[in-house]
């Protein structure tokens, strides 16, 4: 069976009532001549048996999120149905600075039943999101943004989307409080973060500090703090693995997972089980592939994962494995006749700590093109689980003149890592931890404890731009910085 007949036969067999990612075949990208219509809305989710309120963004056809087409122009109406005041930041994208969807940087917030119009290219394809730029985001107030090429289009593949969260019945309000009071359960150190600061200094200074993949150690060094927050589940397109989503695929098929880590302080393993994965793109931005059957993927990164199905009626688990714990939540593909077991949504083992292992393998397939950095700047981030204040330093502002190329050295002095990501731009990974290549052009980069990443980037687009952790709470908590244009 061809895989548009496929495709259209799920369609037409699909539930109407919420529509899920995956319902609809991939030829519902948009070009739009007049807006397409974006809803911000609430609606009611059940986790683990309970209901709760959530937020929503729905767009054409009643589908989270949107569909569009490379090269055109990002045309969208969006509405406020709520009561509460929002914005939107579409991550992934490089709107003009006014339409980036920051509070007051420099717009508004879009208030009760308002509307507001973008109107900007989209860029070529990829995988992005949008969501809330606010604590509003804990509350699922987030939906894939998948930019699709003609050649995307053309392909003989199923696309299958994954938006992965961290759910809480607590508002995000009362588990930053928790944060910032210390009474909310991580992992513990064995020392102060102090005394360990202290005794880690002299030998940062001197370069004597060993290092690995995951970053820089030391004899009888402290575990890293890995998970600020205990949620009470994780969601793969808003379920659960008591309950999780069947994407039916065909026999021997060829799929692209698209998968969006919307967590907001959860980073995961993805786990392709028995079928071996080919990892293509990140953060949107296409790869020499790499083969593999485990990809991490930290707060605000994307990676598509082309997958070739044998030729058998089975079930194959999509699984994202909770960092340095049990929990894991995921998808399952399966063939039309294939039977489906309940998965369990602890694992037996902890999965692992997310490191740089797979980052210094990765080399952009359109790199940026060969010059000197006309600025270079120092960025050291700071912070600590008991006072739960985080920052990000700088000798000096990170001020930028349009068509310069500029270099930014990221230090993580913290016990935590930290997923960096720059608004209205790609950078490309040019160094880490001392060694220097030709990696990944991205948006979100991950610095775990005690590394270094040296990003570079062209500014071709004016403004005051965060560069911030997409920690939400490192970033709630102080660890947000701007790269600003001369003549924003």
């Amino acid at each position: 069976m061809y895989r548009r007949q496929f495709l259209k036969a799920l369609a037409a067999s699909a539930a109407a009532t919420y529509p899920l990612l995956n319902t609809w075949p991939t030829g519902g990208a948009h070009a739009a001549a007049t807006p397409q219509d974006l809803a911000i809305g609430k609606r009611t989710l059940e986790v683990n048996g309970r209901a709760a309120t959530v937020f929503g963004l729905t767009g054409p056809g009643g589908k989270p999120g949107l569909e569009l087409v490379a090269d055109t122009d990002f045309n969208v109406r969006l509405h406020n149905d709520t009561e509460e005041s929002t914005l939107i930041h579409w991550h992934g994208l490089t709107p003009p600075w006014h339409m980036d969807g920051v509070p007051d940087n420099p717009a508004a917030l879009l208030t009760s039943k308002q509307n507001r119009i973008y109107n900007f290219p989209v860029g070529r394809g990829g995988t992005h999101w949008m969501h809330a730029h606010t604590l509003q985001e804990q509350s699922l107030l987030a939906a894939p943004l998948i930019v699709r090429t003609a050649e995307d289009l053309a392909r003989d593949e199923q696309d299958v989307v994954i938006l992965l969260h961290d759910f809480s019945f607590k508002s995000p309000e009362e588990l930053l409080a928790g944060l910032k009071s210390g009474s909310s359960t991580h992992g513990e150190m064995n020392m102060g973060h102090q005394g360990m600061m202290q005794r880690m200094m002299p030998m940062m200074k001197s370069g004597e500090m060993p290092m690995n993949h995951q970053g820089m150690t030391m004899p009888g060094m402290a575990d890293m703090d890995v998970n600020d927050i205990e949620y009470d589940a994780y969601l793969a397109n808003d379920r659960t693995l008591d309950d999780p989503e069947v994407v039916r695929v065909e026999k021997g098929g060829r799929i692209r997972l698209r998968i969006i880590n919307g967590a907001t302080a959860t980073a995961f393993t993805i786990d392709t089980g028995a079928v071996a994965g080919s990892l293509v793109a990140v953060d949107g931005q296409d790869i020499i592939p790499v083969a593999g059957n485990r990809f991490p993927i930290s707060m605000g990164q994307r990676v598509d994962i082309r997958l070739q199905l044998p030729s058998a009626q089975k079930s194959f688990p999509i699984l994202a494995l909770r960092e340095g714990a049990a929990e894991r939540t995921g998808i399952i593909l399966a063939t039309p006749e294939a039977a489906v077991t309940k998965i369990s949504a602890k694992g037996s083992e902890m999965a692992p700590v997310l490191d740089l292992a797979l980052e210094e393998k990765l080399r952009a397939a359109v790199p940026l093109v060969g010059r000197s950095p006309a600025r270079r700047y120092g960025a050291t981030l700071m912070g600590d689980m008991v006072s739960y204040a985080w920052a990000i330093e700088t000798s000096e502002s990170l001020n930028v003149n349009r068509n310069e190329r500029v270099r930014i050295t990221m230090r993580n002095m913290s016990m935590m890592s930290h997923p960096m990501h720059l608004h209205g731009h790609h950078f490309q990974v040019v160094e880490i931890n001392g060694t220097a290549f030709s990696g990944a052009v991205r948006d979100t980069v991950m610095l775990p404890m005690m590394s270094q990443v040296v990003i570079e980037f062209d500014a071709d687009n004016t403004g005051r731009w965060p560069l911030h952790c997409h920690h939400l709470y490192h970033m709630a908590a102080g660890m947000m910085s701007f790269v600003s244009y001369d003549d924003a």
